[in-house]
């Protein structure tokens, strides 16, 4: 069901990572300095689409894709809109205690239009 998950803020979107986003998200990685803030390495236009299904086949892991608000509610294209990326890596509890913890890296690879 993460899928379905929206999260909506007054300045940008988060929506789930799906193969439409591929293409400009894959022309942000071929940027050298986006590779190294992400510890990233090169994939493929066919490696990137296949790492996008399983994130999101992946029930540990959460991509969102950041939208510009502004340039979504003018344009109503996700593609256009997107400026960046939210993981969130939920850690297994290796100590058996019940409590779930993770990580969230953001990544903004365009500017917020004003």
């Amino acid at each position: 069901m993460k899928q379905c998950i929206k999260i909506e803020s007054s300045r940008v979107i988060l929506v789930p990572y799906e193969e439409k986003h591929v293409p400009k998200y894959h022309e942000w990685m071929k940027n050298p300095d986006l590779q190294e803030a992400t510890s990233s390495s090169p994939l493929s236009l066919q490696e990137e689409y296949q790492m996008q299904k399983s994130w999101r086949d992946d029930s540990d892991k959460y991509t969102f894709i950041v939208l510009d608000k502004n340039i979504f509610r003018e344009t109503s294209d996700e593609v256009k809109s997107m400026v960046g990326d939210v993981n969130m890596f939920l850690l297994p509890d290796v100590e058996e205690t019940g409590i779930k913890t993770g990580e969230v890296t953001i990544m903004i690879a365009e500017s917020l239009a004003e």
